[in-house]
């Protein structure tokens, strides 16, 4: 027997009698829905993995684990798109997709109390009777799950006035390392708890600081009128300026979403949205709210379009119409699936000023790699996501998106901006993170894993890179305003 079947055996010896045969997969054949989430240039199979029925069972795991020194990386519904839940070779992959049912929902607090594996729709569809919904809208919301989004605080298209996972969250239940119960922020649904905000520090924390099996989430009241304007641009420059000339305004919009024009065609393929085409770039630009005040706000930003130069404005005039116009958006990612064996999908943010200009430098980094990109963004609140086509089949395909990735969140750090908005750093980012932080940064990043997690076991080599590994890629950030490196010439 080998030390890695050795291993998995004294696992299983320990939490079989717990988990029973449907809660542990132990088959190599069996590792395959496992192997990564949705950044599937990196695949590995773990040394097993659990699927506990109840947070009973995920807190034997994670003592189980913890009293044998093996690695845990929690998983959802693996939609995310940094690695974060790719697992460790030889660690145990703590997979919470039987933890889904929705707990009870209070319409007069407004608050649904769910465990960690419900998807983010199911929510909305839950509270609809009571005349309310989950504002945050992440475009996989059909499969992905509560407990991922706490993990990676996703956002969504309408983020921008309803807010991130982190504004939406009012407590969590779940445990740590050891498998000893906590309680983060308020499960009651109080507007505050004393001490530190240590609910916000768990909200994107990648899994690194605890796993999450419930969650409380603020239910918002469903809108009774929201209608969509679908404005075309002759030039990207012109859509960068009308998205700042929006955000300038007296009204914060329900979504603003850019699509340039290769994606904007991607998209009409595939859904057949009505979308214009010969537009260099489109923008979604939606109000919701009383029928008054969606009147007035739709004059406002119609007029504001027109002033950034929009060559044509669309409107919804009913409920079908506006979700024709958002179906390009929300299927952005399986259009280009279409289109190209593999795409690498980035996620970086950046002033809103600096859209314009990241587009271009975008579109020269083109001919520079040597492979096309398709860009969506959340405009509103300048979160890029960039879609990188090539064939992972081809290793200097894979190694040229990787560079031309990396290229991108390090000209966004450059512009002002971050190398992540709501994807999370994962694997995928790991080596920016040396980019965009200083040594004692990422110093106090590993001092608050080590308070948490003293052995390292909860999703290590994830988020946050070794000191010594940025040092070796030359990519380390000197806080004098420039990067020592030509954007990333190592690749």
């Amino acid at each position: 027997m080998t030390e890695r079947e050795a291993r998995r055996q004294a696992l299983w010896q320990r939490l079989g009698p717990v988990l029973g045969a449907e809660g542990w997969v132990a088959r190599e054949g069996g590792f395959g829905p496992y192997e990564a989430d949705g950044f599937t240039a990196v695949r590995q199979r773990p040394l097993a993995v659990a699927i506990p029925r109840d947070a009973e069972q995920v807190a034997a795991v994670l003592r189980a684990c913890h009293e044998q020194g093996v690695p845990i990386v929690a998983r959802g519904a693996g939609t995310g798109l940094s690695g974060g839940a790719t697992p460790h070779p030889d660690g145990l992959t703590l997979s919470l997709a039987r933890l889904n049912q929705i707990l009870e929902i209070d319409p007069l607090a407004r608050t649904a109390r769910v465990q960690c594996g419900v998807r983010n729709l199911a929510i909305s569809q839950a509270a609809a009777a009571h005349g309310l919904y989950y504002a945050p809208d992440p475009s996989s919301q059909i499969a992905c799950t509560i407990g991922g989004n706490v993990a990676e605080n996703a956002g969504g298209v309408h983020c921008l006035k309803y807010g991130l996972t982190l504004h939406n969250v009012l407590g969590v239940r779940g445990f740590t390392v050891e498998g000893e119960p906590l309680e983060l922020g308020s499960m009651s649904g109080a507007l505050e708890s004393a001490g530190p905000d240590w609910l916000a520090l768990a909200v994107g924390s990648e899994g690194l600081l605890c796993v999450v099996t419930e969650v409380l989430v603020r239910l918002t009241p469903k809108p009774p009128v929201a209608r969509c304007l679908l404005a075309s641009f002759a030039d990207v420059s012109q859509a960068g300026q009308a998205v700042a000339a929006l955000m300038a305004g007296a009204i914060t919009p329900a979504g603003l979403e850019l699509m340039d024009g290769p994606m904007t065609a991607a998209v009409e393929d595939y859904v057949h949205a009505g979308y214009d085409l010969s537009a260099a770039a489109l923008l979604l630009c939606e109000s919701d709210g009383d029928a008054q005040t969606v009147e007035a706000e739709i004059a406002l930003m119609r007029a504001t379009l027109q002033a950034s130069g929009a060559t044509r404005i669309d409107e919804s005039r009913t409920e079908a119409e506006r979700l024709r116009f958002w179906s390009g958006r929300k299927n952005a990612f399986p259009a280009s699936g279409r289109i190209s064996p593999d795409y690498l999908c980035m996620d970086a943010s950046i002033p809103r000023s600096q859209l314009a200009p990241m587009l271009q430098r975008i579109t020269a980094m083109q001919s520079e790699w040597g492979l096309r990109c398709f860009n969506v963004f959340h405009a509103g609140d300048g979160n890029l996501h960039p879609l990188i086509l090539f064939d992972a089949k081809d290793p200097e395909q894979l190694r040229r998106a990787e560079g031309f990735g990396a290229a991108i969140l390090a000209h966004a750090v450059a512009l002002g901006g971050s190398i992540t908005g709501e994807h999370g750093v994962g694997l995928e980012k790991l080596d920016s993170m040396c980019t965009q932080f200083s040594a004692d940064e990422l110093a106090a990043f590993h001092a608050l894993k080590a308070a948490w997690d003293p052995a390292g076991l909860l999703n290590p080599g994830k988020a946050i890179p070794q000191l010594r590994r940025c040092a070796e890629g030359g990519a380390l950030w000197v806080r004098n305003g420039q990067l020592p490196h030509p954007e990333l010439e190592r690749f």
